[in-house]
């Protein structure tokens, strides 16, 4: 991993997201990128500087925002980290993910706006859109403080399809935090598996990775996928929700969209999902 990017709007669930991102990165010994967004009355760039004294309450926002950006900025230096910020103006969600793609960022981190772990906006942005097109690995921030190093990961599938290139960066974050990985397939009423015959599919997937060690496997009967999850952690506790996603058509077969975003909208938890 050489380099994070962190897009913000300063809110607490975004400023928890910098501190993961900070430590992320001083793990793997990577660049750490901030990004904000405001959204202008007018085409900010090309106003030249009495123009845009016409705009006081955008000057005041465009300096603030610039502070703010040098505070992160200063975080991650103190801990020995390159790091770059970013100010653009125009709200518009694939401007973060073209910015991405330009810098070729290994990884985006953020946090959820709202109340109750809702991660529909982000700096006027859709922090859904960002996940579902992402062609990087992106972590939400939610509601829940973060325990980070993560201690306890769950990767959820049905493990019928190959995730096996997707859950290498589950491996990666696994070994650098020394983290615990529990393998999670949810049996529902659509779904007549047996637990035995639900653990097969998961005992073929690990199999391919003979350096993954300090795992255990689950599977649970339950009405719904999401039920499943919400179950499954009141007695496994865990520091990360790890899922894949097909990108634009959405989550893998297990997963509606609605049960993915479901799941990604109510928990409390950090959400990971990854493109495959």
């Amino acid at each position: 991993m050489r380099n994070i990017l962190v897009p913000t709007d300063f809110s607490e669930n975004c400023n928890k997201a910098a501190n993961v991102g900070i430590a992320m990165a001083k793990l793997y010994n990577a660049e750490v990128h901030f990004y904000h967004l405001i959204h202008t009355p007018v085409d900010w760039v090309k106003l030249d500087k009495l123009k845009e004294k016409r705009y006081p309450e955008t000057l005041r926002k465009i300096g603030a925002a610039k502070s703010a950006l040098r505070e992160l900025e200063k975080r991650a230096e103190k801990e020995g980290l390159e790091c770059r910020t970013f100010l653009e103006y125009q709200v518009e969600t694939t401007k973060v993910l073209k910015h991405s793609g330009h810098f070729h960022h290994d990884f985006i981190i953020t946090g959820s706006s709202g109340t109750k772990g809702a991660v529909r906006e982000l700096f006027g942005s859709n922090v859904e859109q960002i996940v579902r097109k992402s062609d990087v690995p992106v972590i939400v921030v939610k509601e829940e403080e973060v325990s980070f190093p993560f201690k306890n990961i769950v990767f959820v599938s049905d493990f019928d399809e190959d995730i096996s290139e997707a859950f290498k960066h589950v491996i990666s974050i696994a070994k650098k935090c020394n983290a615990h990985t529990r393998l999670l397939r949810v049996n529902t009423k659509t779904d007549t598996n047996s637990i035995e015959a639900g653990l097969n599919p998961i005992k073929t997937f690990v199999d391919k990775f003979p350096e993954l060690k300090n795992y255990s496997m689950y599977v649970n009967n339950e009405p719904s996928v999401e039920t499943g999850i919400n179950t499954f952690l009141t007695y496994e506790p865990a520091d990360l929700i790890a899922m894949c996603t097909h990108g634009n058509t959405g989550f893998l077969s297990l997963f509606s969209k609605s049960i993915a975003e479901g799941v990604a909208n109510h928990s409390t938890l950090p959400v990971m999902t990854i493109k495959i």
